[in-house]
């Protein structure tokens, strides 16, 4: 990471979902370091569903911000981190935005740091329709574009040109400044009898061409199971199919020269590459990552 950048990492701390049986948000997967260890400048991310703010009460919304900024405190002291801003990660809806942005300025308020919300796409070309976020900053998320499709020919809905095009012509008035979010993750989806089954990020190129177990077909990227077997827990049936969609340089370099011209150059952004945890390690070289921020 030392050779990629600026050192900055973004650090997912926990997930804020809704819970039917006690009709209450509850924070799920919570990060749990290992030892004390040195880590570099660090914001920490929290992913809130939607559903939790269209159940949520208006008047619980307060204790929501102010428990979540209790636990966010939390894992950073334990890990001695001082940190500067904090990511907050929602798809809301414009019958949840007024909620959510409530949210973010009770946030704002009580965690004196600054403040980021993921924006998609979409939010950027409704804008009006949907609000701006009360943060001090917007992270463009630059992927999932698409929709997952069980046409093994449909596009990759990670990244591509075509679904993308429509919603740059907003960027430059959006009323928000801008990081970047890029991809650098692969998944496979599973498709049988014409649905898809699951998408996994465990199933990459390399399991994929086991030939004991898997078989090209004649498209580019999608593969038939020649067997039933389970793998990582994961049942797989003989016949199912499985596309392949992925990032990789020429990948991120179509998306960046696509995006950043319609980017002013003299702005300042951070670039983010999401994720480290599923980064497709034989796709990708440190010095690739320099070389991509270099088009913003």
């Amino acid at each position: 990471m030392n050779n990629t950048g600026n050192g900055k990492l973004y650090v997912r701390f926990f997930d804020i979902k809704w819970d039917p049986k006690a009709n209450c948000p509850y924070p799920e997967a919570v990060l749990h370091f290992g030892k004390l260890t040195p880590l570099p400048d660090i914001t920490p991310v929290i992913f809130i569903t939607n559903q939790t703010f269209e159940k949520l009460a208006v008047d619980d919304l307060d204790s929501l911000a102010v428990k979540s900024n209790a636990l966010i405190e939390k894992l950073a002291k334990q890990q001695q981190l001082a940190y500067k801003a904090i990511q907050i990660d929602c798809d809301w809806t414009i019958g949840t935005k007024e909620k959510y942005f409530s949210f973010l300025k009770t946030l704002k308020k009580i965690s004196k740091k600054s403040l980021e919300s993921t924006i998609r796409l979409h939010q950027v070309k409704y804008q009006f329709k949907t609000g701006v976020p009360p943060v001090d900053r917007g992270i463009l998320m630059f992927y999932n574009m698409g929709k997952l499709s069980a046409d093994p020919a449909a596009a990759n809905s990670i990244y591509n040109a075509k679904d993308a095009t429509p919603y740059l012509s907003s960027l430059p008035n959006y009323l928000l400044p801008l990081d970047i979010a890029l991809p650098v993750f692969s998944w496979s989806i599973q498709i049988r009898d014409g649905k898809i089954i699951q998408v996994y990020g465990k199933i990459g190129r390399n399991e994929l061409n086991n030939t004991t177990n898997f078989k090209q077909t004649a498209q580019k990227d999608v593969y038939v199971a020649t067997n039933s077997f389970f793998t990582g827990g994961i049942y797989v049936k003989a016949g199912d199919i499985f596309k392949l969609e992925e990032s990789n340089k020429k990948t991120l370099e179509g998306a960046a020269k696509q995006l950043s011209s319609h980017l002013n150059k003299k702005d300042k952004r951070t670039i983010i590459y999401y994720e480290l945890g599923n980064l497709n390690l034989s796709a990708f070289k440190a010095a690739d990552f320099k070389e991509i921020s270099t088009y913003f």
